[in-house]
């Protein structure tokens, strides 16, 4: 019977989500055909479609989509990786050594307090229009999300569970790897769904203030041809990206997750 509900609700859920989606994108169309909306700046669902499918079977201005959008993506998995495991390593390091991390914190502050957008304008000038400086923004956009959760994480690990390895004979490395990291387990992952999202808006940022190729690039072009049906189809497709790495990502989550900081001292010690 429980399963019975729970089947019911998931469905109930999936149906009252596309109703959704379908009675928005009804209204917009609508609002447009009555006048309510001047479609030069809000476009149309049809439209958008229409834009989607051109792109889709002639490619754009700038070479296929899946090209353009290849670009964009390495960009992002690269900047996502580096960031993640920089902020991964650097809260677990600064978590468990008080000194460095009193030394660094006001540095760190600092620097989080710098509008991260900003500094594409001199990644760009740094690494030029190629993928170096739109990979450093994402690198700079994922770090801080990821290095806050994760130093966080490692102050919360329970601090008798770190005694009891202690007492047990382990060493300030194997209580690390065996006791503290996977108590900040959640607290990385947790930051990791937020952070592919700001790896994104780093590598898309940078194409928008210049690029060769990518995403970014398709969204300067149709905004400085007053295309308001090339800016959503591309934002349509940046969001089916970020949708699809949230489903795999939570994937990774739940696989992850059933480590247990008890089952790591029994193996580690």
């Amino acid at each position: 019977m429980a399963l019975k509900r729970a089947a019911n609700y998931r469905r109930a859920v999936i149906f009252l989500r596309v109703a959704l989606a379908v009675a928005g994108l009804a209204a917009w169309e609508g609002a447009v055909r009555w006048g309510w909306l001047d479609p030069f700046f809000f476009s149309q669902p049809s439209a958008i479609y229409a834009q989607l499918v051109v792109w889709l079977t002639e490619g754009t201005a700038q070479g296929p989509l899946w090209s353009e959008l290849a670009v964009t993506m390495e960009e992002t998995v690269l900047g996502f990786l580096i960031g993640s495991l920089l902020g991964v390593l650097c809260g677990v390091v600064l978590g468990r050594n008080k000194l460095a991390a009193d030394v660094f914190s006001i540095y760190i502050k600092v620097a989080n307090a710098i509008p991260r957008v900003v500094l594409g304008s001199i990644f760009i000038i740094m690494f030029g229009l190629g993928m170096g400086s739109k990979v450093a923004l994402a690198v700079v956009m994922v770090f801080f999300v990821v290095f806050g959760n994760a130093f966080q994480g490692v102050r919360e690990a329970d601090r008798n569970m770190i005694a009891n390895a202690y007492i047990l004979g382990a060493s300030k490395r194997q209580v690390t790897m065996s006791v503290v990291f996977p108590s900040a387990l959640s607290w990385i992952l947790a930051s990791l769904h937020v952070s592919f999202g700001f790896a994104l808006v780093g590598a898309v940022v940078g194409e928008f203030l210049g690029a060769r190729h990518g995403i970014g690039l398709l969204i300067s072009t149709a905004q400085g041809t007053f295309n308001a049906a090339g800016v959503f189809s591309a934002m349509i497709v940046l969001a089916v990206v970020a949708l699809g790495a949230e489903y795999l990502l939570t994937a990774l989550e739940d696989k992850l997750l059933k480590w247990r900081p008890a089952q790591f001292v029994e193996q580690g010690m």
